[in-house]
């Protein structure tokens, strides 16, 4: 406690000195220095809280001079270790896995492979479902290691680059408009079927069509007409049996009861039908087949 007083007096008088009626008291007391007190100790707790906190957070997501955790900054880019999930869509110019390791994308719903040109329209998209892989794109291309292409597709159509294609399903290859390749063979020990349900069947070549059968038969079936037509060439049925099963036969006569022979022959429309053989041709004698 300091006490101050003022006396003013002149030189020669005597003035005696009053009491002291003022007193100042300087610093805090009673419960405001209670309440400072208390201020202090809960900011002072607060800091020691929040810096246990910091360093529990620095501590558990693992935070490094070059990262944080698994995920390290290169001067490359990002490196990331293990196992990562995304909530939000990952924007990358570039993804791809160490060099002893896959890569692997996983959702449970679909991966969708998005790729925008300047103005963020979508120019490619790539789109893995649970029932369905669907590719969106001016042109879809599978190379091989070499930089082959083996696959191609676009609006027009669709190439294949491989030197063979190969259709193993069980009801073949199912085509509904026309095909261009230069051979069309089956599997070793098994039967080539070439069949139009409901429609016709053509095959066209500038150069001649070649149908062979190695070590089996071919058969040709139709509920209709089957028509053999050259325009300047001829028919050649080259074998040593020709055999014609269901050809119309005439009577029997005497010379071919015993004998067991038959003469073909034709009518003037182009049928065949079988006459009994004799010293001479027979065929007029039943031309009446050809009416």
């Amino acid at each position: 406690m300091v006490r101050e007083q003022y006396i003013t007096a002149t030189e020669g008088t005597t003035i005696e000195r009053p009491e002291n009626r003022c007193v100042y008291k300087i610093g805090i007391y009673g419960w405001r220095k209670r309440c400072l007190y208390l201020f202090v100790l809960l900011l002072l707790i607060i800091l020691v809280v929040n810096l246990a906190l910091t360093i529990w957070i620095l501590r558990v997501m693992w935070f490094s001079p070059t990262g944080m955790g698994h995920l390290q900054v290169t001067k490359d880019g990002l490196r990331l270790e293990g196992e990562s999930e995304f909530l939000l869509p990952l924007y990358a110019k570039e993804i791809h896995s160490r060099v002893d390791s896959s890569l692997l994308l996983q959702s449970t719903q679909n991966v969708t492979v998005n790729a925008r040109n300047s103005e963020g329209e979508v120019t490619g998209r790539l789109k893995v479902g649970p029932k369905m892989v669907e590719v969106q794109s001016q042109q879809f291309q599978i190379n091989s290691k070499d930089g082959k292409p083996l696959f191609t597709v676009d609006e027009k159509e669709a190439v294949v680059g491989t030197d063979k294609l190969r259709v193993t399903g069980p009801e073949g290859a199912l085509f509904e408009h026309s095909v261009e390749t230069p051979l069309v063979r089956a599997d070793p020990f098994q039967d080539l079927r070439l069949e139009s349900p409901t429609r016709s069947l053509s095959m066209d070549a500038p150069r001649g069509v070649h149908i062979k059968a190695h070590a089996g038969k071919i058969e040709a079936l139709s509920q209709m007409d089957i028509i053999f037509q050259s325009s300047d060439g001829m028919l050649m049925l080259d074998a040593e049996t020709i055999c014609l099963p269901k050809l119309v036969q005439g009577t029997w006569g005497p010379s071919g009861a015993s004998q067991g022979l038959f003469e073909i022959c034709v009518c003037p429309d182009g049928k065949l039908y079988l006459s009994v053989a004799g010293v001479g041709t027979t065929c007029q004698e039943h031309s009446h087949i050809c009416l």
